[in-house]
């Protein structure tokens, strides 16, 4: 019988009995990666560490496995397998979110136009203006006479400035067009290009009832009607179309 080994003696051949390679002595003669206290091959602190695991085709991948050699909670996952973002929606339910937002919306405006009147001018009174221009009494005051229904009012001012006074009456045709009443003692060469802007130019006779009017060019698609008199200058402009500017030039009174 062989005498008893003491217990910090190193065995001649540190191999291991399930044929793993052998960990090369320590300094101290404790196998590499043994711990004084715990299990072998635990960190201190009982952090994972990396390993290799083999994959499906033979490759060895890192994955996190712990110290008691079981894998930990963070192992990387298998590449080739991208999983579907969960934010990601098919047309389908797009489609049907915008269709909820849409309802709601199309029915209040249904709401506006039908119950409170969306989209309608607001139409003005026009006589306060008048009687200003009239106790003014700086020129002979016309207003429109005999209009029809389809003619509403939207917007009425008399100014006065350091050259003359204004009246600026604004209309909306029967066809939904507009067309504007200007009467004003402002000098002819100044108001014209103000009210046509400096592309207005004459194009030739209007025959309104006997007075001379003439015709002039606007800004943009707008055209218009000039009563040039000594003591006052008439203009009727708008992109209305020539017979409803020529009808409220012919119902001045």
């Amino acid at each position: 019988m062989e005498a008893a080994q003491p217990a910090d003696r190193v065995p001649a051949d540190p191999t291991p009995p399930d044929g793993r390679p052998p960990l090369p002595p320590a300094a101290d003669g404790a196998p590499t990666g043994s711990a004084p206290d715990g299990d072998a091959g635990t960190p201190a602190g009982g952090e994972t560490e990396p390993a290799l695991v083999a994959g499906g085709d033979g490759e060895t991948e890192p994955a996190l496995v712990a110290g008691d050699g079981s894998p930990g909670r963070a192992a990387t996952a298998r590449p080739g397998r991208p999983e579907r973002p969960r934010s990601e929606r098919s047309p389908k339910d797009m489609a049907l979110s915008l269709l909820v937002l849409l309802v709601p919306i199309a029915l209040l405006l249904a709401f506006y136009r039908g119950f409170l009147g969306g989209e309608q001018p607001t139409t003005v009174d026009a006589a306060p203006a008048y009687e200003q221009a009239r106790a003014a009494n700086v020129f002979p005051v016309a207003e429109p006479s005999g209009l029809g229904d389809g003619w509403r009012t939207v917007s009425a001012s008399f100014r006065t400035v350091d050259d003359g006074a204004t009246l600026r009456v604004g209309y909306l045709t029967p066809e939904g067009r507009g067309a504007q009443l200007v009467q004003s003692t402002v000098p002819p060469q100044r108001l014209i290009p103000a009210e046509l802007t400096a592309q207005g130019q004459p194009q030739g006779p209007a025959d309104l009832g006997g007075a001379n009017w003439q015709r002039y060019t606007g800004r943009g698609n707008e055209q218009a009607l000039v009563l040039l008199e000594p003591d006052r200058t008439v203009i009727v402009v708008g992109d209305a179309r020539d017979n409803e500017l020529r009808e409220l030039a012919g119902a001045l009174r």
